[in-house]
């Protein structure tokens, strides 16, 4: 496989790790300094998304069908595949753990308007928002950002899958060509 799959791959795959330790740590008890501003979500969101992209196009570059695309992704190393498997089954987790416990929550999505502490109301049919106190934002902070980083977690983890893939293909096709 060309060096450059592997670096792509693996920048991606160590970006899911990221954002999904970043996920879980929201968990924890108290206020961590690190979820107070938005720049940790928005750089997390907008590598993820970039990566992402330009995997899609690195597989579809390749021009292979899915069924070759999953065989691709069979002959990775039995490592990486694990690797890769724990970084999607984590995002699931994450995401249905936080559905879950968001079940029975009315507020959701709180965030700092012009000064104000602000939630959208999912108890009434319009979707509106209701000012907060600090204490309410505080607590209501961690389950907004946990779907924030473990979104891109799990693109980063797709987007390492299908470049590795590609990468795969792409080292199938160099070979058959010196043949």
């Amino acid at each position: 496989m060309r060096r450059s799959f592997t670096l792509h791959g693996g920048a991606a795959a160590a970006l899911s790790a990221a954002a999904l330790v970043l996920a879980a740590l929201t968990w924890l008890p108290g206020a961590l300094p690190l979820f107070e501003p938005a720049w940790p979500m928005v750089a997390v969101f907008c590598l993820a998304l970039l990566l992402f992209l330009a995997a899609l196009a690195r597989q579809f570059a390749t021009g292979a069908d899915r069924s070759a695309q999953w065989q691709a992704f069979r002959c990775l190393p039995g490592r990486v595949r694990a690797g890769l498997g724990f970084l999607l089954a984590s995002s699931a987790v994450i995401i249905v753990l936080g559905f879950v416990a968001a079940g029975d929550q009315r507020l959701q999505d709180a965030e700092a308007r012009e000064g104000r502490y602000v939630a959208h109301d999912t108890s009434v049919p319009t979707d509106r928002a209701v000012e907060l106190t600090r204490e309410e934002y505080l607590a209501l902070l961690p389950s907004s950002r946990r779907m924030m980083f473990v979104i891109p977690g799990l693109l980063s983890a797709t987007a390492a899958a299908l470049v590795l893939a590609a990468g795969e293909l792409r080292r199938a096709d160099d070979a058959s060509a010196v043949r």
